[in-house]
């Protein structure tokens, strides 16, 4: 029998979130554990962004101690969510030339040609968080599977390179490592959260995992199997809040209770659900439009899986369908503990697909064909933690 450890470190708008999980292999059996959790109250952020790496530290160490608390595990290492408004995906098209002389394609080659369509891109200020390869081509003709192993002149390859802004890349990596937490790799959240709440079906089918979360809304679209566009628009459930808060002349705090249902106050249920459903549509005509704009609207057999803190109401569901035309899940608890909470998916998921920072060799990520192009920022922090 073997044991692995994994931490997963979610830093978001409103609450840092640490996961431990261990994983057992005895004989042909897996299973995996959570272990110990731990959360902290963020300051210093807005929509993802950190404004003070200080204070963000304090925090992530705040959270960091009460899930070695609670795991008893020393926590020297993790993998790193990564989200926020500048977080989106391009896709783009390179070109190589075999360099075999008996012409059999191999990895090189392959990175040869992502290389360039990242090249064409020109991306200014961005860095590329994933590569992702998703259609081939061999002297002209469509590939259906991996073209290592083919023999051919001229490869082309079409990739999805996931980005976001260099400055807010390198505050959340220092922030973590300020609190003394080494990064061994980062992921995408809306990746990290489809590990938790997408089937592979629905991503065969084709699929949109919509995360409705404080202050932004996170899309991942997936098709035959792979991410196809990912894309996070700055509205969330704050500001359904604030427009209860200013439609009923309210405070936030009996607003946020409104919006969930806790109380109803002295108003009308007609005047509550009139202000909920026109920010809850504008969310969704939003997302209609990004479907739109990739040729997908209408046309992703598995639906849409949508989760948040904003999403836990029959309106949200009526309003997603009538607008997207999809079939429509509404994830719900995905177990028991903190993962009755939709908040906890992102770390979750990063424990599940994320780099063992204790014992094992190696590890199982869903996102295999993802090729890593963290550069020099990352080159010093790839290492294993020791047992």
């Amino acid at each position: 029998m073997s044991k692995s450890i994994t931490v997963g470190i979610d830093v978001g708008s409103h609450l840092i979130k640490v996961m431990v999980a261990e994983h057992v292999k005895e004989r042909d059996k897996k299973s995996s554990r959570i272990i110990g959790t731990g959360k902290a109250e963020a300051k210093g952020i807005k929509n993802g962004y950190i404004n003070d790496k200080e204070e963000v530290a304090r925090a992530i160490m705040k959270a960091v101690r009460e899930a070695e608390h609670r795991s008893g595990i020393k926590i020297r290492q993790a993998t790193l969510a990564i989200g926020g408004i500048s977080l989106e995906s391009r896709q783009s098209r390179g070109t190589s030339i075999i360099s075999r002389a008996d012409n059999e394609v191999t990895a090189l080659d392959v990175q040869n040609a992502i290389k360039e369509s990242e090249q064409s891109l020109k991306l200014l200020n961005k860095h590329v968080i994933e590569s992702i390869p998703y259609f081939y081509k061999l002297d002209g003709k469509d590939l259906y599977g991996k073209p290592e192993g083919l023999r051919g002149v001229k490869l082309e390859v079409f990739t999805l390179f996931i980005t976001c802004v260099n400055q807010h890349l390198e505050a959340l990596v220092d922030s973590v490592t300020n609190a003394g937490i080494d990064v061994v790799d980062v992921i995408a959240a809306p990746l990290a959260s489809s590990v938790a709440v997408v089937s592979n079906q629905q991503k065969m089918a084709g699929c949109i995992l919509v995360d409705i979360g404080a202050e932004t809304t996170s899309l991942a679209v997936f098709e035959d199997g792979d991410i196809i566009a990912v894309k996070v628009l700055p509205i969330g459930g704050m500001d359904i809040t604030k427009d209860l808060a200013l439609g009923l002349k309210i405070n936030l705090s009996d607003a946020e209770k409104i919006k969930k249902g806790e109380i109803t106050g002295d108003f009308s249920q007609r005047d509550i659900e009139d202000i909920i459903e026109a920010r809850v549509t504008e969310i969704f005509e939003l997302i209609q439009e990004f479907l739109k704009r990739l040729k997908k609207d209408g046309r992703l057999a598995g639906g849409a899986i949508i989760i948040g803190g904003a999403t836990n109401n029959e309106m949200t569901e009526r309003i997603s369908r009538n607008i997207l035309n999809l079939p429509i899940t509404m994830a719900g608890a995905i177990g028991s503990g903190v993962l009755k909470d939709p908040a906890w998916y992102v770390v979750y998921g990063l424990c599940m697909s994320g780099k063992y920072v204790q014992g094992g060799n190696d590890y199982s990520n869903p996102f295999t064909k993802i090729i890593k192009s963290i550069g020099d920022l990352f080159k010093n922090i790839g290492k294993q933690l020791m047992p």
